[in-house]
């Protein structure tokens, strides 16, 4: 009876680890083995293996490799890659292994990344990354091994590392002590202490030039006022001739009509007589002066009543003279 029982629960516990664990035990996954730089605390086994962020299988373990021919130790991380995570297009490689040259040739690299910020575990992340070189370790031939990168935070450590701080520290030190010299030092408060001298000095200026400039100003108004006052003066004065100027302008041009008469009468005596006594007689001569003088008065007149007529004022102060640049 008690073989019975025994039977049945072995039979039982076979069945229930084919259903339970079918998709484990009968699928085929492959395994591959990543050497990382530095530490790799916070990857534990069972951590995720992703690709940009996708699932691809899980880490198997983490040992460490000691070498006791160079005294060197290394750590394997070794990976499982399930393919039915993959859906293939086009003709299917023949192998695993094949397929992860020919990717690792067009840049497929490991890397450490947080799988979570709470917790600080980490994950293994799989994507191309083209301009990083080839690293490959060589310690275990087992499994196919795949390239890693540093993480972005080993890789600006290394960064900082190389930088020369003790250098760069002496320098901002001297820097510094530059900068002390040149606030403390003598020739900058003589400057400070001319720059305030100079500041006060051209407040006076301004200050002189305002009271200048107020004199000036009271002055042009005087002289606008005087200027004014004259000219009313002038008008006043020229006002009582207007009368008289037009009663002479009147005449002028009355003797100025009479004197072209005259002028015309003068040239017809010559036509007449030039026929009679002869061109070359002294008479003749006598005439014709007279006839020019005659004409040259007319122009005379003529003249002063158009610039009387433009000048009434030339009567009190003269003619204005004209000037030429």
């Amino acid at each position: 009876m008690i073989g019975i029982f025994v039977l049945g629960a072995i039979t039982l516990l076979v069945i229930a680890i084919v259903v339970l664990g079918y998709g484990k035990f009968f699928r085929k996954t492959f395994k591959a083995v990543c050497f990382f730089e530095g530490s790799v605390g916070g990857l534990d086994v069972g951590a995720p293996v992703v690709f940009n962020g996708v699932r691809m299988g899980e880490v198997t373990d983490v040992v460490l490799r000691y070498d006791a021919r160079d005294l060197t130790a290394t750590i394997p991380v070794y990976i499982e890659i399930d393919p039915q995570r993959v859906i293939a297009v086009g003709p299917r490689p023949t192998s695993f292994e094949e397929n992860l040259k020919l990717l690792i040739d067009h840049g497929l690299r490991a890397r450490l990344e947080l799988e979570s910020i709470v917790t600080g575990k980490l994950q293994v992340s799989l994507s191309f990354y083209p301009d990083r070189p080839i690293r490959l370790i060589g310690a275990d031939q087992k499994y196919p091994e795949i390239p890693t990168i540093p993480t972005t935070v080993q890789e600006i450590t290394k960064r900082i590392e190389q930088l020369p701080l003790e250098q760069i520290v002496r320098d901002i030190g001297s820097a510094v002590a530059g900068i002390d010299r040149f606030v403390n030092s003598p020739e900058i408060t003589k400057t400070i202490q001319s720059v305030s001298q100079a500041a006060e000095e051209a407040r006076g200026l301004i200050q002189n030039l305002k009271s200048q400039t107020a004199t000036l100003t009271s002055s042009i108004d005087g002289t606008v006022k005087d200027i004014q006052k004259l000219a009313q003066d002038i008008d006043r004065q020229v006002e009582p001739l207007g009368p008289s100027i037009q009663k002479t302008l009147s005449s002028i041009e009355k003797t100025s009509d009479e004197a072209g008469i005259t002028l015309r009468q003068a040239q017809q005596t010559l036509a007449v007589l030039e026929g009679d006594i002869g061109e070359d007689s002294e008479l003749m001569y006598e005439l014709k002066k007279a006839v020019k003088e005659v004409g040259t008065a007319g122009k005379a007149i003529q003249s002063l009543a158009k610039a009387l007529e433009q000048q009434p004022e030339s009567l009190l102060f003269g003619r204005k003279k004209k000037t030429g640049r």
